[in-house]
């Protein structure tokens, strides 16, 4: 069989829903594979948390597979804020946001949620009804905003306060979950 040339990925445009814009200077694109160690490379400090293995949650593959589904904000000191989310082949009206980052000098500039209301317009455009995501139970921010933004958190038994899924990731990995129709 012959050698089968290299196909481009579907790369889509990305259009922001009405009533949404981004903070003034930044400009919104589609990660590549090449973003994937410099998007890794701040999750320690812009979670505050030197040596973390959260960056093993986000392996290369999502940069590969998903950048059709996903984004990242720049600005002119560079990377300024990512979501990386995609569509559940498994169920096909449901969309995942599976890792979501804002430089800390950014987080009450409302990039977060235009990122979000991005993705929830693409989905509803790809048939999706429902966004789901999942945090730690220790992440009171990342719970915080997902209430705001109008998730529903859920689990099987609760810890200090937050309903959480018991052994979701594993042994001793409680996940919270969220989940909103769109």
């Amino acid at each position: 069989m012959p050698d089968m040339p290299d196909v481009p990925p579907r790369i889509p445009a990305i259009h922001l829903p009405d009533g949404v814009t981004l903070p003034a200077g930044l400009t919104l694109r589609r990660p590549t594979a090449d973003d994937h160690a410099a998007v890794v490379g701040t999750i320690p400090e812009w979670w505050g948390r030197p040596g973390t293995t959260l960056g093993t949650l986000l392996p290369r593959l999502f940069f590969q597979h998903f950048s059709d589904t996903s984004f990242l904000a720049e600005d002119d000191e560079g990377l300024a804020a990512f979501l990386i989310g995609f569509r559940s082949s498994a169920q096909p009206g449901v969309a995942y946001i599976h890792f979501v980052g804002v430089r800390p000098d950014l987080r009450t500039a409302g990039l977060a949620r235009a990122l979000y209301e991005t993705f929830f317009a693409e989905s509803r455009a790809d048939g999706c009804h429902r966004v789901e995501a999942i945090t730690g139970p220790p992440n009171r921010t990342s719970q915080a905003f997902h209430t705001r933004m109008g998730f529903t958190m859920s689990g099987d038994t609760e810890i200090d306060g937050v309903p959480v899924w018991r052994d979701y990731d594993g042994p001793g990995e409680h996940r919270v979950t969220f989940s909103r129709d769109i």
